[in-house]
């Protein structure tokens, strides 16, 4: 059966509520084939993380767990997120309002998720360069497991605030059977801005711009203390390089990620009426495209991730004792183990200030 204008209702036998069957377009019918190639990439580059931190030992550092925990809530996205939105641009919404209601419900938690890794990962770089010397101190693999669990479990009690109407009286807001609509009135909107988009960014972006300064500023002492190096302060410089070299990467993760996130919230700012709903779906789509850049930084810029990749892909994970395997130096393991030589280059770095 067809409803008036000669579109297909979700529900014929529901004729008087039911949804009409989204209309595409011939460009648009290209739309779903990127996104579920972009699903797919999401889903095996960040599986490709999360087992490269959870299986090599020489990978457990404070810096790499707050890296799988973003792997987590990137593979998500590309597991779940992804090919639901396929199913929305596609087609009619036949899974029920309670499975709407809990969707809607994982993206809230997902993207909180994801801002709250970010502001942990500033933290560690802050404290890594700004604070070398008590990095082992404050900075130890069980916090980090402590604070990213409290991230995660913060993520599902506050997102659990704004979706407790939605689950209670699953499609609540939906204006017809066969929709899947997200409603948030204007109060908890103008909340949920600040707690998850102005706070958490203005942190991000206060703690980045202190670590390069510092970093500038320690780059400057290394390369003042090249004619009066010893062999400890030289190992000690290479630390620091590493270091360095670890906060721009992150930096790198950092920016793409405020590049791809703050559109998304524009939207909630700007209201979706005074928006296409082409732009809409833009800023949505980029917003789940960070999650599948993430690990190619990873790949660009860590020896570590190449190495472990190569030998999950090969296999080499079934051979004996291959958690121990010897991988390039990895970011916030090099701390812990030159401590001594940090401590000098922060009284070089202090004493060039």
């Amino acid at each position: 059966m067809e409803a008036e204008d000669g579109s297909e209702l979700c529900f014929p036998q529901l004729q008087n509520t039911s949804c009409r069957k989204p209309a595409v377009l011939w460009h648009e019918a290209v739309l779903p084939f990127f996104l579920m190639s972009l699903s797919t990439l999401t889903v095996a580059l960040n599986l490709l993380v999360i087992i490269s931190v959870s299986y090599f030992r020489q990978l457990h550092t404070p810096t790499n767990i707050l890296i799988l925990s973003l792997a987590v809530s990137d593979f998500i996205v590309g597991l779940l997120l992804l090919p639901v939105e396929i199913i929305l641009k596609l087609s009619c919404w036949f899974l029920g309002d309670l499975a709407c209601s809990l969707f809607n419900y994982m993206a809230f938690i997902v993207t909180s998720a994801s801002v709250g890794n970010m502001v942990l990962i500033s933290m560690d770089r802050y404290v890594s360069i700004c604070d070398p010397m008590h990095y082992t101190a404050r900075v130890t693999v069980n916090r980090v497991r402590l604070c990213v669990c409290m991230c995660w479990l913060g993520s599902v009690s506050y997102s659990g605030i704004f979706a407790r109407d939605r689950l209670s009286q699953p499609g609540k807001y939906n204006s017809c059977h066969g929709e899947c609509v997200v409603f948030i009135d204007y109060v908890s909107g103008t909340v949920d801005l600040v707690l998850t988009c102005v706070l958490p960014v203005t942190v991000i972006i206060v703690l980045y711009v202190r670590v390069f300064s510092v970093a500038a500023t320690q780059a400057r002492a290394m390369r003042s203390q090249i004619s009066v190096v010893t062999h400890r302060l030289a190992a000690g410089s290479k630390t620091m390089r590493s270091e360095l070299k670890a906060a721009r990467t992150l930096g790198l993760v950092v920016v793409l990620f405020l590049l791809c996130f703050c559109p998304y919230y524009a939207v909630s700012l700007a209201g979706d009426n005074t928006l296409s709903s082409s732009y809409v779906s833009f800023v949505l789509y980029l917003f789940y495209l960070n999650s599948c850049l993430n690990p190619l930084i990873y790949a660009l810029f860590y020896p570590w991730f190449r190495k472990a990749v190569k030998s999950i892909l090969t296999l080499r994970l079934l051979f004996p004792h291959s958690q121990g395997s010897d991988l390039p130096a990895v970011p916030g393991r090099t701390i812990a183990d030159d401590g001594c030589n940090m401590c000098s280059i922060a009284k070089l770095s202090s004493a060039g200030r």
